[in-house]
């Protein structure tokens, strides 16, 4: 649940100008999230989220620009709680995932930057990954299994 509410976070800041926590909090429930300000609260911390100025002059929340993009731990752990299954035909790999979590899933996968994936395109709860060759998918799809397997 805390992968799809965040991912559904970034998706609000993306959307709305987003300028306080009680906004995020209103948006969160109108989208069907029960939340308190506290946990939008470790939400911001966790995701780096910072307030830039907005085209209206007002302070709203953003991504952090310096916000790092090598593979951690936290891409890992998302990457390992949300998905279900991965599978693999031609030069294309299909990951489902928990509901709601492939688009957090998919920029776990992105962040992780896999030298042959060319792109990724998410869903519901469907990834849909783009690899440069067939010849490479195989040992993909095995660090992908490895990784979920990981304790």
């Amino acid at each position: 649940m805390r992968y799809s509410r965040q991912n559904k976070i970034l998706d609000l800041i993306h959307n709305h100008d987003v300028e306080t926590q009680d906004k995020l909090v209103a948006l969160l429930k109108k989208s069907g999230y029960q939340v308190t300000q506290a946990t939008i609260s470790r939400d911001i911390k966790e995701l780096q989220l910072v307030k830039t100025l907005a085209a209206n002059g007002r302070y709203k929340y953003t991504i952090s620009a310096h916000q790092e993009q090598p593979l951690t731990e936290r891409f890992v752990t998302i990457f390992k709680e949300t998905i279900k299954s991965v599978a693999a035909s031609g030069n294309i790999i299909v990951v489902k995932t928990l509901s709601g979590c492939a688009n957090a899933a998919a920029e776990a996968i992105d962040n992780m930057n896999f030298p042959n994936l060319i792109g990724s395109i998410a869903g519901d709860n469907t990834i849909m990954l783009v690899i440069d060759d067939p010849a490479n998918v195989p040992p993909l799809v095995a660090q992908f299994t490895e990784m979920i397997s990981r304790s």
